[in-house]
């Protein structure tokens, strides 16, 4: 993964900020809010907590792989020039901490929407069965925080804090919309409870270590094929151990993902006799699927009914 900028932006970086540190910034006609997001989840999130009082715009759009975005001078200036900034973690927005040293973040409210939720070692939330021993990450974490419902609640309502902080006259509507959705999420979370109930088979493989928040949440185990990063790939030992699990588990499923290649998958798929499905982390969703109507809750409801197939 790249884990950062080159000279050239930084120096254009500092350029144009510094011309934007010294005009006001610009308002919206309307007097809304101006707000940045770093990927789909913290958009969602935002929408459905501000709605009509502010112009929320995301950084990282559908069909850019979020481990390897790099922001542009561009994007540096249009985070200076927000009111609001929001993304969810250090750990998985790894750039966020060299645009924050290169701008003046006494004119923009920067949200970590993770903050206060514990984070798993992502070592840890990697399973290491016979054969499979996983990839080692000692030292990070795991920032997939926003696919356990529970947790995009806790998200939400950080967000929602940060905003009130910044627009306080509008607090009665921000804290009803936040009722309203994170009364969503609660539902969303008891579907889940209610799906995995009493379930008997209770792993699922995986694409990548995206999930290990979701199976903590229910008492599953996520078997992945690559790390936190869906652009590492298993080594052929680790490749064949994980066949070999498959194979012993008598596994019907192996969950690809639609933004990353399944090409890793399909060979387990090839081997095995497993059949292919897909889970949804949300790190990237179209605009073609935004227009369709989708969102968190119908991505997560369909992720459940997905999960279904080996979870039972």
């Amino acid at each position: 993964m790249k884990k950062y900028f080159s000279l050239i932006v930084l120096l254009v970086a500092t350029i144009t900020l510094g011309a934007c540190g010294a005009k006001e910034k610009k308002q919206s006609n309307e007097g809304k809010l101006n707000i940045v997001t770093s990927f789909y989840p913290m958009y969602d999130f935002t929408q459905n907590i501000t709605k009509d009082k502010a112009n929320v715009s995301m950084l990282i759009d559908g069909g850019v792989e979020p481990h390897d975005y790099e922001p542009s001078a561009k994007d540096m200036a249009k985070i200076q020039e927000a009111d609001v900034f929001i993304y969810n973690s250090n750990e998985m927005e790894t750039w966020v901490e060299t645009v924050l040293k290169n701008i003046d973040t006494t004119k923009v409210k920067v949200i970590e929407a993770s903050k206060g939720i514990e984070l798993l070692e992502a070592s840890h939330s990697e399973e290491k069965e016979e054969g499979h021993e996983g990839h080692d990450h000692s030292g990070a974490h795991d920032p997939h925080v926003w696919l356990s419902p529970k947790l995009a609640s806790k998200e939400a309502m950080t967000i929602s804090e940060g905003i009130m902080e910044v627009d306080s006259k509008n607090k009665d509507f921000y804290e009803k919309n936040t009722k309203e959705y994170t009364g969503k999420l609660a539902n969303l979370d008891n579907d889940y409870q209610i799906a995995f109930k009493g379930a008997k088979s209770r792993q699922f493989v995986t694409q990548h270590t995206a999930f290990s928040y979701l199976a903590h949440e229910y008492d599953l185990k996520q078997v992945p094929i690559s790390g936190i990063s869906p652009d590492q790939e298993p080594t052929p030992k680790e490749l064949k151990g994980i066949e070999d699990f498959v194979k012993k588990e008598k596994i019907e499923v192996i969950y690809t993902e639609s933004s990353a290649s399944p090409k890793i998958a399909k060979t387990i798929s090839s081997a095995t006799g497993a059949s292919l499905a897909v889970l949804n982390p949300m790190e990237s969703v179209s605009k073609k699927d935004r227009e369709k109507g989708e969102d968190y809750l119908s991505i997560m409801t369909q992720n459940l009914e997905s999960l279904k197939q080996s979870v039972k």
